[in-house]
């Protein structure tokens, strides 16, 4: 199937040109983020030969925002420049389809490290919570799998609801089958968006849980330490994974946000508001990557290590 190739195939306008400009920028520089988080890990993974939980998360974290970032940039590229490329059956299909997989594998990842976090580091004295942190480990691998197959059924839900709608607006050419643009969002891809939507609503829910719980126990354990003067290693543990749980929190809490307004606004047509609200929600993935990165020591001075040497060989010249 090829897309048809007229004269409005590329209709380059200021505005077109400058949203592909600040898309490319954003979306390459988290593609380069998330690139050396995955290699910093596999490098680890080949001397040790082995990972951590942490790791496995961070592993899958930035692979799935890596992929993420890149099929979103090819989405804008093409819908701002060459839009009756994008807009062939199935290639409308494969793209929203593969943007949902990858955008709920990295939420629902990054909804696990969350979770990994305040059980590995909160105190609490209930049997469940006990259990957990004794099999968490175990339970890490599991979790990952559970979500890169959640994701997948949700593409290939979105696929399908994408599809049908598309195939009732198909104009058959001789050159390829097209789909009419003009097509009533609130009618045909509420379902669509209410998948997003429904699960954006849980995994925000299971982060306000985990900074809730991770929270209360630093509260609890700097009340009964409030006596002993000597340097506390949990409680520095409990502060670091707080402001890295708290950051993920109100990021994730903007990016709810700016999601509702997508979908306030796309139904209305105003497309000029909604890109300004995609392109807040495409820095999600990059600005949560950087605070990854300077949480996690390893991650942090392998950074650092690269800065300073690009820095020498630039005083150098």
């Amino acid at each position: 199937m090829e897309a048809c190739h007229s004269p409005e195939q590329s209709n380059v306008t200021s505005y077109a040109a400058t949203a592909v400009a600040v898309v490319t920028l954003e979306a390459f520089a988290g593609m380069w983020i998330n690139a050396f988080i995955v290699s910093v890990i596999c490098v680890a993974w080949i001397k040790r030969k082995t990972l951590n939980s942490n790791e496995k998360i961070l592993l899958l974290l930035g692979c799935s925002r890596f992929w993420f970032l890149c099929i979103s940039w090819v989405y804008y590229f093409l819908s701002l420049i060459y839009p009756n490329y994008l807009h062939v059956h199935p290639i409308f299909q494969l793209v929203e389809s593969a943007q949902s997989f990858l955008n709920y594998s990295n939420s629902w990842v990054s909804a696990c490290l969350c979770g990994f976090y305040c059980i590995k580091i909160a105190n609490f004295r209930n049997s469940f919570f006990i259990y957990l942190k004794v099999k968490i480990d175990r339970m890490v691998p599991w979790l990952l799998l559970g979500s890169v197959l959640f994701s997948l059924v949700i593409g290939i839900i979105v696929y399908d609801i994408t599809d049908e709608v598309i195939c009732k607006n198909l104009n058959f050419t001789s050159q390829g089958r097209i789909w009419k643009a003009s097509i009533s969002t609130e009618e045909h891809f509420f379902p669509h968006y209410f998948i997003i939507g429904f699960g954006y609503a849980i995994l925000f829910t299971a982060v306000i849980l985990s900074a809730l719980l991770l929270l209360f126990s630093l509260w609890r354990h700097k009340r009964n330490m409030q006596t002993n003067s000597v340097k506390d290693l949990s409680m520095d543990a409990h502060i670091k994974a707080m402001k890295s749980i708290l950051s993920f929190f109100i990021m994730y809490s903007i990016n709810f946000v700016f999601f509702i307004l997508t979908l306030i606004y796309a139904m209305k047509s105003q497309n000029n508001l909604v890109f300004l609200f995609y392109v807040f929600q495409y820095a999600f993935p990059s600005f949560h990557s950087l605070i990854v990165i300077f949480s996690n020591p390893n991650l942090e001075k392998t950074l650092l290590k690269i800065l300073s040497c690009m820095k020498c060989k630039f005083c150098i010249k």
